[in-house]
């Protein structure tokens, strides 16, 4: 169980991950020992898994997004789910219900290289069928 003081400590690296002890300290009106004991615990717990970046709209808006469905073998979806991983550019993994078996969200910079990698996918074993649709704007994004 977590407390609210937890609670504004992840919302605090919510908005930024590289905020420093001591600024969460002063921000918080804790210790900076009782924020390291916070923090240790909730990375202890699962709470907190990782600390990432989250890329600027001058770069991520350059961006070109596909969400791709995929119907794959259901014997082979194993080893797909591993090899789709492994592909970089490659940033979310669903599996979803319906007609497809997964969901990847692919992120290039351009249109070439989008299709570079909708072939990798589509060459690997097990992939049966795709179903590709770029993201033309995004409307809303909490």
């Amino acid at each position: 169980m977590i407390t609210e003081k937890d609670e504004e400590l992840l919302s605090i690296l919510r908005c930024n991950a590289r905020a420093s002890v001591s600024d969460i300290a002063r921000a918080t009106g804790v210790s900076r020992t009782a924020i390291q004991n916070r923090l240790t615990k909730l990375e202890n717990s699962g709470v907190i898994k990782a600390y990432s970046i989250v890329l600027g709209s001058e770069y991520s808006n350059k961006l070109i997004t596909s969400n791709v469905s995929l119907k794959v073998n259901p014997n082979l979806r194993q080893n797909i789910c591993i090899a789709l991983r492994k592909i970089h550019s490659i940033s979310h993994i669903y599996s979803i219900s319906g007609e497809y078996d997964l969901l990847a969200t692919i992120q290039a910079q351009t249109l070439e290289k989008l299709n570079e990698i909708l072939n990798l996918v589509c060459a690997l074993e097990g992939i049966e069928r795709t179903n590709s649709s770029i993201i033309l704007d995004t409307v809303f994004e909490k």
